[in-house]
């Protein structure tokens, strides 16, 4: 078992008791206090953030001008569509760069829109959307989670989510949900499968303008700072990653962190875990 840190480099075999000395102890309390000193003026001086934000840049691979996307913070993750002409590539560039990588998995939505290659559908059984889902995850290497690209009808069908759920926890991937659809059931069967999961606060960008955007952040930073923690999600436009570029940096002043979305995910697993475990350990009168 490792040592505590109290008794870290202790040998209790070898220790001897040493004689009291006056002089020894006065200069060990001068230390004491200097080096208390000391810390307390470094934790002074360090940022003490209220809140943390995660944001999610879907949509990439298509577009070779995407690149710029990697001009952000490494701790912005990017959700990359499957079987694009750069989706193994990025994936590998975010991953060099030490940014979390996600599946940014195309399904079928209510209005009938244009998916993609590699989309779930609902005429798919559990095999083929196994099937698919794997194949999505061979073109997107690093990728440690999924959220779904579109899927106003797919999220909203039992069958196919337990499908999605089941090769998700196989391949131990956490979930998170885009929220395309008030409707989804998705959250609730991750839950039930035991996969690690959430679910985005606020889309950005769904129009590219300033003015929409501040306003949208500003709703973000709101609800970190209401619930500790916020997930939001974004677009590889010129104008978005323009305004991110600004606005980001800003997030230290106003004490919110800017954190990875595999550092949230984790709460939410041990969360899981410890839910778990109280439930086992529920006795009986």
């Amino acid at each position: 078992m490792k040592p505590s840190i109290l008794l870290a480099g202790y040998n209790h075999s070898n220790s001897q008791v040493k004689p009291y000395n006056h002089f020894n102890t006065h200069n060990n309390n001068n230390i004491v206090r200097l080096i208390f000193s000391l810390v307390t003026t470094l934790l002074l001086s360090l940022p003490v953030h209220a809140a943390n934000i995660a944001l999610i840049i879907d949509d990439m691979g298509y577009r070779k001008q995407d690149v710029e996307a990697f001009t952000l913070p490494a701790e912005v993750t990017f959700a990359i569509l499957p079987h694009t002409p750069f989706s193994t590539t990025y994936a590998k560039k975010a991953a060099a760069q030490h940014r979390d990588v996600m599946l940014h998995m195309p399904m079928e939505a209510l209005a009938g829109n244009r998916l993609g290659p590699g989309a779930l559908t609902a005429s798919m059984d559990n095999q083929a959307i196994q099937n698919t889902l794997n194949d999505a995850l061979d073109s997107v290497p690093h990728a440690i989670g999924l959220n779904n690209h579109m899927g106003s009808k797919l999220t909203q069908l039992t069958l196919p989510m337990q499908a999605t759920m089941a090769f998700l926890r196989q391949q131990q991937l956490f979930f998170i949900d885009s929220r395309t659809t008030r409707y989804s059931k998705a959250n609730k069967i991750a839950t039930r499968f035991g996969v690690p999961n959430t679910h985005r606060q606020v889309f950005l960008d769904h129009f590219q303008n300033q003015k929409h955007m501040q306003a949208q952040f500003d709703r973000l930073v709101r609800i970190a700072r209401k619930y500790n923690n916020a997930i939001g999600i974004a677009h590889p436009y010129p104008q978005t990653l323009s305004f991110l570029q600004q606005q980001l940096p800003k997030l230290q002043d106003m004490q919110i962190q800017l954190i990875p979305v595999s550092r949230l995910m984790q709460e939410k697993a041990l969360a899981m875990t410890e839910s778990v475990a109280d439930n086992t350990n529920v006795g009986s009168d």
